[in-house]
């Protein structure tokens, strides 16, 4: 698990097989061609046929939602046959896509990776097709269209949605007198202090909030938003050093690590946690009073954890950012078709279709509990829509939500970050400002690099 970055795949590390040599795809039919990769051809073709390869990352009860859907598409369009390649990640996805392999549609979890895939051409630029299909690119809110482009190339569309938020036991909040989950960092800081216990040693039994980043999901990006914390300039240098709320963040982060008793002790208790994704993740089991998660985390607990009281709210706000209370992050799932498609118009019917068709969204989202990416879909009296999942539908639709913004360097900008940030959490940085510049030329050495290779 990347426990330094903002998101990782979910299971992916538990279930990656080795990469099987893959046969071509016979098409049917197929779009146009250029140096870039596959066009849409000059009209859609009134039925379309043949087979398509289909790259996802999910595994286990994820990956039978996946293929319900999939078996969906096949009914309604019964020319086409979807070979579905479940439990592969990105890098072998993309190794697979650079090497010359047919994987004609291919499903990322990670949206940090679109600078990548865009700039790189192993996704082809879906503008063709969007345009010539007239999708209504406005039932999707800008914050995830960000996500799905670079440079020009919309080589991506948003599959579904992952919304951070906090998680909060109701039993363990009211036997500490608390009624209402915490708005502010302030608030958060006070209340996983009265929440923590200790055994008999010294060490935590329970621990009301984990300050500690690299944490399940607890990361910078995860945490950016509540105070306006900004990762890139506009011209994809770093805004890291020069933005106020990492500042603010990190030194919130260390005073609240002094309260609790310390680096060496919250170390210790994060040394013995639970499986992220398993019945033993430490929220499920009652460990932890309160912490960040995505929205995807309620199946979770409703399938190992029905029996726990727990609420759901948007992650606290900085002091002077409180009128920003209710937004949060968003990342997500997005889905290209690859360079290598000999299929690209039954490749390009399957994603729109996952991407757009209202029953298709409402099914996956049902079913894996992530957020839907179409207002559509959202409105559907089909959703299935919890107390504890309308958090992140909110936040969702908050227009002070942000995301990580795409960059040719994928991830690293913020795996440059996390590398201070471990030292920082460690009480062996003692000037932050410097680090932060540090920080700043170490990513700015980087996108030099990167544009001079």
């Amino acid at each position: 698990m990347r426990s330094h970055l903002p998101h990782h795949p979910r299971r992916s590390a538990a279930a990656v097989p080795a990469v099987a040599a893959l046969a071509l795809a016979l098409a049917a039919c197929s779009g146009g061609s250029s140096d870039d990769g596959p066009v849409a051809a000059a009209s859609a073709p009134s039925t379309i046929s043949g087979n398509i390869e289909f790259w996802h990352f999910f595994t286990d009860r994820e990956a039978e939602v996946i293929q319900s859907v999939v078996d969906d598409f096949e009914t309604a369009n019964p020319g086409v046959t979807v070979d579905v390649k479940s439990g592969q990640d990105d890098q072998k996805m993309r190794q697979a896509i650079s090497a010359g392999q047919a994987i004609d549609v291919g499903l990322s979890y990670s949206t940090d990776q679109v600078g990548t895939l865009c700039s790189s051409g192993d996704f082809v630029d879906l503008t063709s097709f969007i345009d010539r299909d007239g999708i209504d690119l406005t039932q999707i809110p800008d914050t995830v269209l960000s996500y799905t482009e670079f440079d020009g190339s919309r080589c991506t569309m948003p599959a579904l949605a992952d919304v951070y938020g906090l998680y909060y036991n109701k039993t363990l909040l009211a036997a500490a007198g608390y009624t209402e989950p915490p708005k502010t960092l302030d608030e958060l800081a006070d209340m996983a202090v009265a929440l923590t216990t200790y055994n008999d040693d010294g060490s935590i039994k329970t621990l009301g909030f984990m300050p500690l980043l690299g944490y399940y999901e607890n990361s910078e990006a995860h945490w950016a938003p509540g105070a306006d914390a900004q990762w890139l300039n506009d011209d994809g240098t770093s805004a890291i050093g020069s933005s106020e709320g990492w500042q603010t963040l990190l030194t919130w982060q260390q005073g609240l690590i002094e309260r609790l008793g310390g680096y060496d002790l919250l170390a210790d208790f994060q040394a013995a946690l639970g499986q992220e994704f398993s019945a033993e993740n430490d929220f499920q089991t009652g460990k932890v009073a309160m912490n960040i998660d995505g929205e995807y985390r309620t199946a979770f607990i409703a399938d190992q954890a029905p029996d726990l009281d727990y609420g759901t709210a948007p992650v606290p706000s900085a002091a002077g950012h409180e009128d920003t209370y209710g937004a949060g992050y968003i990342t997500g799932n997005i889905v290209g078709i690859g360079k290598g498609s000999t299929n690209p118009e039954a490749a390009w019917a399957f994603i729109k279709y996952l991407t757009t068709n209202t029953d298709a969204q409402v099914a996956l989202s049902n079913g894996l509990k992530n957020v839907p990416t179409t207002a559509d879909a959202i409105a559907s009296p089909d959703l299935e829509v919890s107390d504890q999942f309308k958090t992140f539908l909110d936040i969702f639709e908050n227009p002070n939500s942000q995301t990580t913004p795409p960059s040719p360097l994928g991830p690293e900008y913020q795996t440059i970050l996390g590398t201070h940030t471990q030292k920082w959490r460690a009480g062996t940085v003692d000037d932050l400002p410097g680090m932060l510049k540090q920080v700043d030329d170490e990513i700015n050495a980087a996108v030099q690099l990167q544009a001079g290779s």
